[in-house]
């Protein structure tokens, strides 16, 4: 790829960035290994790993 499609790629990708919305409408909740729902705090920053494993 070069650089003037590579740079044109990057504008674009900020772009969509900046139009998103800074806050979602309802709290996020996830199954964890136990198949219990983990809901995500809406007040604050989350930092979450998905961690996969193929048996």
């Amino acid at each position: 790829m070069n650089f003037k499609s590579l740079l044109l790629l990057l504008i674009f990708a900020v772009i969509l960035a900046g139009c998103g919305s800074t806050k979602l409408d309802e709290p996020m909740t996830l199954l964890n290994q136990d198949k219990q729902e983990v809901t995500f705090p809406q007040d604050k920053p989350a930092l979450f790993f998905f961690i996969t494993t193929y048996t």
